[in-house]
């Protein structure tokens, strides 16, 4: 029959859709990813498309207000550091992360403090409103403007957020949610995809914000298509280690702030608080007159970090040594590794390498490459690097040390901790001020072998 939906498969890896079954994806090449689904059809006729056209939906771009958008403040500061600042009305807000890290968790201690002014409609698809209840308690939420509503139907929720009209809309989760008149389970990418279309316009239109929790994948992606994290204003990601009690809160995108800001947080028995100081925090414990660590500083956003290092180099009893890395990306330390026997003349044939930065952090900018050469050299050669010493620096493949940017800052963040030398990389010297010269010890280098005789004098 003409009028008959016909349905199409969707590679749950990518989103690509064909008419067809496909063993093999032919967009990502992923096996066994392709999902029947039944396509959603609008009951809009095209006909009737055009008297819906209205051209007073034209503006000038010099009609349009560029007021700066009004924001609201959650109560955490590392949260709306994250944020840019702050809610901002009616925009669509994603959090993601691993199970149990902490996302309902936050939302709820928000709650509590949104709760003093505005009404919040939490909207329950996974808990009972006793179970909700319970960790309310035990968060010590007892703000009387939060309100309950346990449903997986995307009708009777947008029904009730339209007659209640709360200032703040709360969705745990985004998978739990569907639609009737599609075919599909819940948390299929056609429930995700269309679920999350009728917030973002319920959320526009009503200048609501809509806080939606995403699960995720064992990638460690949000589970659902791509096109999710595309319509949702801001996308932030809950980052932490089971068996540590950190957690790093980081924007992957945010059309009204930056994404280089990140929040910590510590969980504790109630609930997440803030860590305001987390160079102090990853700094604590440091070991001393102990070989194969060293300090880094790397940037997140505006705000300097400084981190512990540790190498460990042992001689292997393989044929074949072994290297392990966490915190930093292991092909980057390899190549480390091989510009130290190249280029400085370190070697680790048949050792057996591991590095490890301390307090589950992880360390993406090249600034660290320094202090990972340092600790390992530290390591192999069963030499100290002295405790109050802070290295950072960019190794390229002929042994040498660029210049990274941001350098005052960190070395700003190192003398208020109480470091008294910097290890730098010769070009950035050129550029302080004498002030902060004469202030810290400052050591310009230009290979990775200078760096480490410099510590080693």
């Amino acid at each position: 029959m003409a009028g008959k939906n016909k349905s199409i498969y969707v590679c749950t890896s990518c989103g690509y859709e064909s008419v067809k079954w496909y063993g093999k994806c032919p967009q990502c090449g992923e096996w066994n990813t392709m999902d029947e689904h039944t396509p959603v059809v609008s009951s809009t006729k095209g006909g009737s498309l055009k008297s819906k056209v209205s051209v007073q939906s034209i503006k000038k771009l010099s009609e349009i207000s560029s007021d700066i958008e009004k924001r609201i403040n959650t109560g955490i500061k590392e949260f709306d550091r994250v944020l840019g600042g702050g809610i901002v009305e009616g925009s669509l807000i994603l959090l993601s992360g691993d199970p149990g890290i902490g996302k309902s968790t936050i939302l709820l201690q928000i709650s509590q403090y949104l709760g003093k002014n505005k009404s919040v409609l939490y909207v329950s698809g996974e808990e009972s409103a006793r179970q909700i209840k319970l960790r309310a308690n035990r968060l010590g939420v007892d703000t009387d403007n939060l309100y309950i509503l346990v449903q997986t139907d995307i009708a009777i929720i947008v029904e009730t957020i339209k007659a209640e009209k709360p200032d703040i809309v709360i969705i745990d989760s985004i998978q739990t949610m569907m639609i009737d008149e599609v075919s599909s389970s819940a948390g299929s990418i056609t429930q995700v995809r269309e679920c999350t279309n009728i917030f973002m316009h319920l959320a526009k239109s009503l200048g609501i914000p809509i806080f939606v929790v995403g699960h995720v994948n064992k990638d460690g992606a949000i589970a659902g298509p791509k096109v999710l994290e595309h319509i949702v204003d801001t996308v932030l990601y809950f980052e932490g280690e089971r068996n540590y009690s950190y957690r790093i809160l980081r924007s992957a995108k945010n059309r009204f702030g930056s994404t280089n800001e990140i929040g910590v947080f510590e969980m504790t028995q109630s609930g997440l608080k803030e860590v305001e100081n987390p160079s102090l925090m990853m700094l604590s414990g440091r070991p001393k007159n102990t070989s194969g660590t060293c300090v880094a500083c790397t940037m997140e956003g505006s705000r300097p970090i400084l981190a512990e290092v540790q190498g460990l180099v042992t001689a292997s009893g393989f044929g074949t040594p072994r290297r392990m890395c966490t915190g930093f990306d292991y092909n980057r330390m390899n190549m480390i590794i091989a510009v130290l026997e190249k280029r400085a003349g370190y070697f680790f044939n048949g050792m057996d390498t591991y590095l490890n930065v301390i307090g589950g952090l992880k360390l993406y900018e090249p600034a660290a490459d320094l202090s990972v050469a340092m600790a390992l050299v530290s390591s192999l050669k069963d030499t100290v690097v002295d405790e109050h010493t802070l290295a950072f620096g960019e190794i390229g493949l002929a042994g040498e040390i660029r210049a990274v940017n941001n350098c005052e800052q960190r070395i700003t963040e190192a003398k208020r901790l109480g470091f008294n030398r910097c290890i730098i990389p010769f070009n950035n010297y050129k550029s302080l001020s004498k002030e902060l010269k004469t202030e810290i010890d400052i050591i310009p280098v230009r290979t990775i072998r200078a760096a480490f005789e410099a510590v080693s004098e």
